[in-house]
């Protein structure tokens, strides 16, 4: 049967077709049903009318389409065209691209006080501060207690409140009034905080050293019950080492709810209770019956010792001597530029690498690991922006100046060790010729029962 005929076969024989002659595989390939890729067809721009530009590129068109794999040599032709322009290239100056730090995130108030300080130099104005800022000291002309005392007697006592206050004097005057505060707010009776020993600050002061112990206990009778120690019937129960007695390691800035939630069911059970560190550890957030208990606390009950006060009222009353100029009337600072608080901060100033390595030294000293800790990154620009770095001495000269204040008033500084002192104090006495330390006013006799007291006494 042949292929064009589908009948069964009659028993006629029929002639064959001729075979089709073989077709050229170059002539197949170079034709197509439209014929634009013939070399004859006019609509192709064949014919005698062609150019040999026109020719020259048929014939490379034609050449890739019949070797397609030369395609794949296109990037390499391409990247050695680049290799060759770029060779021809000088190399002599590469190109650095900076790094511009965000607004606000370095610190340049050096570069700031030198611009300026001509015009500081040359105000010779008889406006100052003391005399128009200070004029009333108090809008309502003096100054009142926040509140008053109770005259209630208090229900029997849930148990006893152990602390253990950290930090410097701030801080541990802060973790007293918390104290104050909870224990009231639970009904609890607060021992006299315990004043943790910090390896910074060195200070082996106790509660009694620094204020009056029998003044806040008799301040705060009515409202809160204060004690020196824990009986002695209930500390046999934990063999009479405050270490046994269960302790709570509470987050910083915790709600009063926490107290009344987590600790006082505790407090019900157990009778006693401690809770260490005690820094920061209640809100601020917080309502008026423990505002109150805090501002009692921090404003009536906390008188600092007879020796503080006898040594203060010295030093004041040397600093108005000292400003007869301005009417006995000068400016008391307290820098917060020790090495401690720089290093704590995370910040970065104008030290260099020195600085960079006194701050390693002092975090691991007073912190160990704390700063180091796997995933912990410190963003010493983020801080700054976020107003977090402690202000240095000629911040505090420029924020004085930019207030009014001339470069006549006298300034009282109360600080610790100043960091880098010769270099970063030099700007603000520049500004302020009349500053006084305790180191100035006071002989070296009169301060030497404090001297173990680094963070009490001014």
């Amino acid at each position: 049967m042949h292929a064009y005929n589908r009948l069964p076969s009659s028993g006629h024989s029929s002639p064959s077709p001729p075979p089709s002659p073989l077709r050229s595989p170059r002539l197949r390939h170079g034709r197509s049903k439209t014929g634009r890729f013939s070399p004859g067809h006019p609509g192709a721009g064949g014919g005698v009318g062609r150019t040999a530009a026109q020719r020259l590129a048929w014939s490379f068109l034609s050449l890739l389409l019949r070797r397609q794999g030369v395609f794949l040599f296109a990037p390499l032709i391409y990247i050695s065209g680049m290799l060759l322009y770029m060779g021809s290239a000088s190399f002599d100056v590469v190109p650095v691209i900076k790094h511009r730090p965000a607004p606000g995130s370095v610190y340049r108030s050096p570069q700031l006080y030198a611009r300026l300080r001509p015009e500081m130099d040359a105000d010779n104005s008889s406006a100052d501060a003391i005399s128009t800022i200070w004029k009333i000291p108090y809008k309502g002309g003096e100054w009142k207690p926040c509140v008053n005392r109770s005259s209630q007697g208090l229900p029997e006592s849930n148990g006893f409140i152990y602390v253990e206050a950290n930090g410097g004097l701030n801080q541990q005057r802060t973790s007293v009034c918390n104290a104050v505060a909870v224990a009231g707010y639970l009904n609890a009776t607060l021992v006299i905080p315990n004043f943790h020993y910090h390896s910074i600050w060195k200070d082996p002061s106790k509660f009694k050293d620094i204020y009056d112990e029998e003044y806040f206990i008799s301040t705060l009778k009515n409202d809160v019950r204060i004690v020196d120690r824990i009986p002695e019937y209930l500390m046999e129960r934990f063999g009479s080492n405050m270490s046994n007695v269960h302790n709570f390691r509470i987050k910083a800035w915790s709600s009063i709810q926490y107290y009344k939630d987590v600790v006082l069911p505790k407090l019900l059970e157990e009778k006693v209770i401690r809770i260490s560190p005690f820094a920061n550890r209640l809100s601020f957030d917080a309502p008026p019956a423990v505002q109150r208990l805090r501002c009692l606390a921090n404003y009536e009950a906390l008188r600092f010792s007879n020796p503080l006060l006898t040594i203060g009222e010295s030093l004041v009353e040397r600093m108005r001597k000292r400003s007869a100029i301005n009417g006995g009337k000068y400016v008391s600072v307290h820098l917060r530029f020790e090495e401690d608080m720089v290093a704590f901060s995370c910040c970065v100033f104008d030290g260099g690498e020195q600085e960079r390595e006194d701050m390693i030294a002092a975090r691991e000293r007073g912190w160990k690991g704390k700063f180091t800790k796997p995933g912990r990154v410190i963003r010493p620009g983020a801080i700054r922006i976020n107003g977090k770095c402690p202000l240095t001495p000629l911040e505090v000269g420029l924020m004085l100046r930019g207030m009014g204040f001339t470069k006549n008033t006298s300034i009282f500084l109360a600080s610790g060790k100043i960091y880098n002192a010769e270099k970063t104090m030099a700007p603000l006495l520049e500004m302020f010729p009349n500053l006084h330390t305790k180191e100035t006013l006071a002989t070296e006799e009169e301060l030497a029962p404090f001297k173990v007291q680094i963070s009490t006494l001014p």
